[in-house]
């Protein structure tokens, strides 16, 4: 074998002997208990579920465990003096708590629950109420789930404490929930119990029937009409040449109709859209209006006929055959022509007359 191999395997062997050697020594200065942990690198001590410490030589106790120890884990060993699953029971507690009141006597059990014995007069777990009327009558007298109260029994008389909604000595009446009014716009409000509802009238919505619907909203205004929104209805602006309440109807042309009629329609027109626009007239008002407009007009119509009659009737007057109108007042005769014409056809006609007598 060479020297030079010889000189590597004798290196290799006291590193390896190195090293065991510095094993051996942190085995043998590990203080961990064995039985309950193991050890780890640089003497450190890995316990098992159950154990704590730093040598993990301390057992875990039961969680909740208040007045105990425990020599395995998950033990609750009691101290002097307490009881329970959990030692939180206390065997002395007449003496130390008294938990008794109004003279009352305390008893303890094996488990380290007490029980008190009441005096006449009073009850509860510690005695701490007076039997007062509510205890005494048994059932609450009480309706519609009130609760009986007599001041922990110290009150001559019983009274009930109410749920919202219902009133009375022993809480029988139901309380109208309508009575402060709250629906608006004319709703119907219908009382529940401790609560109530309204019923809104057509255009209105919300719980108090104070949201106006937009009647817009499914455009009506017909021709380009601009649309108002009003209370439970809606007003049509019309453009030029279209009129009605949703702008369905054409108007005439300014050529077919008379001057005195195109004013008066102008005018009507106007002042309805204007009256109606402004102070929001119903539907049954706009009509009642037209139809008293529509009767002027005849009057004023009427009116004008009379007065040309009796101007035609001046004029015929004048004429000196004035007779043959009455003799003959289905034929037309015009007074205007010469007096000589008209005065000899009189003649002709009362010889014919006279000849057939």
């Amino acid at each position: 074998m060479p020297l030079r191999d010889s000189v590597t395997l004798l290196l290799w062997s006291c590193c390896v002997l190195l090293l065991v050697h510095q094993c051996e020594g942190q085995v043998l200065n590990c203080t961990c208990n064995v039985t309950n942990s193991r050890c780890e690198e640089n003497a450190v001590c890995s316990c098992d579920p159950g154990w704590e410490g730093q040598q993990c030589d301390v057992c875990v106790r039961m969680p909740g465990c208040v007045h105990g120890s425990c020599h395995q884990p998950w033990q609750c060993t009691c101290e002097p003096g307490w009881t329970g699953r959990f030692c939180d029971k206390d065997i002395h507690v007449c003496t130390n708590e008294a938990p008794c009141q109004n003279g009352a006597t305390c008893y303890t059990n094996i488990s380290g629950e007490y029980s008190c014995l009441c005096p006449n007069g009073f009850y509860g777990r510690n005695c701490e109420h007076k039997t007062g009327p509510c205890h005494k009558i048994g059932k609450s007298p009480c309706k519609n789930r009130g609760q009986c109260e007599d001041s922990s029994g110290y009150a001559p008389e019983l009274s009930c404490r109410c749920l919202a909604g219902f009133s009375g000595p022993r809480c029988e009446t139901n309380m109208d929930d309508c009575l402060m009014r709250p629906c608006a716009n004319g709703a119907t409000c219908l009382d529940g119990i401790n609560r109530f509802s309204c019923l809104c009238p057509e255009g209105f919505t919300g719980r108090f029937c104070t949201i106006n619907l937009d009647d817009c909203a499914s455009q009506p205004c017909l021709n380009g009409g601009r649309c108002l929104d009003r209370a439970s209805t809606f007003h049509c602006l019309c453009k030029a040449g279209f009129t009605g309440r949703t702008c369905e109807v054409p108007l005439r042309s300014p050529e077919s109709q008379s001057p005195i009629r195109n004013r008066l329609l102008k005018i009507s027109v106007k002042e309805v859209v204007t009256q109606w626009g402004s102070s929001g007239l119903s539907e049954v008002q706009l009509i009642t209006l037209l139809v008293l407009g529509g009767m002027t007009l005849g009057v004023v119509a009427l009116t004008a006929s009379l007065v040309l009659r009796g101007h035609w009737q001046d004029r015929c007057a004048s004429c000196r055959c004035g007779p043959i109108l009455r003799l003959h007042p289905v034929r037309h005769i015009d007074c205007q022509p010469t007096p000589q014409k008209v005065c000899n056809f009189y003649h002709r006609y009362t010889s014919t007359v006279r000849e057939g007598i």
